[in-house]
């Protein structure tokens, strides 16, 4: 597997945006829901007869059609036991459909080509939000050798919502914003962005991340808010580092600079020094761009600390062999240690 770095051109300085790109209104967020539901018609890849809440949940389900039978007697293949979750948008109406999620639960080798049977959503308070039924296409083929094997799968638009979830914005006076980043220096720009708009004290920054708004007279909450959501914002964005182990990917801006450090790692040393210190190419010395330099004897890497960044110390890791796992620990390292000043995210 390779490593990939992916570089932002960022301008860390002053970056214009507009508030709804920097915070959230209060309030209005999303909902999830989650179900129990049984996938029918696959072709012999469901749960296995071991699998005791398959068998329970199919003569429940017969039952509600007036069919009685004995969960033990239960020997179909053809049926899989699921969750089904979903993701309730903020401001949902009866009859919205929704995407859902669907995942195997038993011993089933695949639910491709199956039908979810009708699965009440659930949110937290226990009422039923949405219902949820269909076909899973992907990955299904009539041929049973080209059949995609699967534990999980989507189908879009797969739930019909069926209770909205009340909030009452219109006839609000006053509401919240929460900054999508904690930061003081945002969050009084936020508050002096919006007076300056309104020409009249409206918003009060109460912390680095929530700010409080007070709707004008002469406009509803929706308007106001709608308003407030196009004003443009200066502010300084904090560098970031964020490291994907599963895929190997290093996204970075262009000019997060790394402090001279030296780290250890396996068998192989890293030096990011002064330029004035830095050795001249030789036999055992080879030379990897203009600030680079491997020592095959002791099989250290030196780097020129002048305007070194994340990206650059990737891209040299990368030429010399080192792993993908490797790169991310020695990352990981450098930022322990201090040399490495932005924030770093492991996803």
């Amino acid at each position: 597997m390779k490593i990939f770095l992916l570089l932002l051109t960022l301008i860390f300085s002053l970056n214009a945006t507009t508030i709804k790109d920097l915070a959230n209104v209060e309030g209005v967020r999303d909902n999830q829901l989650v179900g129990y539901g049984l996938v029918v018609g696959l072709n012999g890849t469901g749960d296995s007869s071991s699998s005791e809440f398959t068998r329970q949940a199919i003569s429940s389900m017969l039952k509600s059609v007036n069919v009685k039978v004995d969960s033990n007697k239960i020997k179909s293949k053809n049926v899989a036991a699921v969750v089904v979750t979903a993701t309730l948008p903020p401001f949902s109406r009866h009859g919205d459909k929704i995407d859902i999620e669907i995942s195997s639960i038993g011993d089933s080798k695949s639910i491709a080509g199956g039908t979810l049977l009708l699965t009440p959503l659930k949110a937290v308070d226990g009422e039923i939000y949405a219902l949820a039924q269909g076909e899973i296409n992907s990955g299904y083929s009539p041929d049973k050798k080209n059949t995609k094997k699967s534990s999980v799968a989507k189908i879009y638009g797969g739930a019909l919502v069926e209770r909205e979830v009340s909030y009452d914005l219109y006839h609000k006076t006053t509401i919240r914003l929460s900054l999508k980043e904690s930061n003081f220096d945002t969050s009084i720009k936020v508050q002096k962005a919006i007076n300056k708009k309104f020409r009249r004290r409206l918003a009060v920054a109460l912390d680095p991340r929530t700010i409080e708004l007070h709707r004008p007279p002469n406009l509803s909450m929706v308007e106001f808010l709608a308003k407030v959501n196009d004003i443009n914002i200066n502010y300084n964005q904090t560098n970031k580092v964020v490291i994907d182990e599963k895929t190997g990917t290093i996204v970075a801006g262009i000019d997060v600079k790394i402090l001279p450090v030296v780290i250890t790692h396996n068998d192989l040393t890293l030096k990011i020094e002064p330029a004035s210190i830095f050795p001249k190419e030789s036999k055992s010395k080879r030379l990897i761009g203009k600030n680079s330099m491997v020592d095959l004897d002791s099989n250290t890497i030196k780097i020129k600390s002048d305007n070194i960044t994340v990206a650059n110390v990737a891209r040299i890791l990368q030429k010399v062999g080192a792993k993908p796992s490797d790169v991310i620990e020695i990352l990981q390292t450098i930022k322990r240690a201090g040399g490495i000043t932005a924030d770093l995210k492991v996803i």
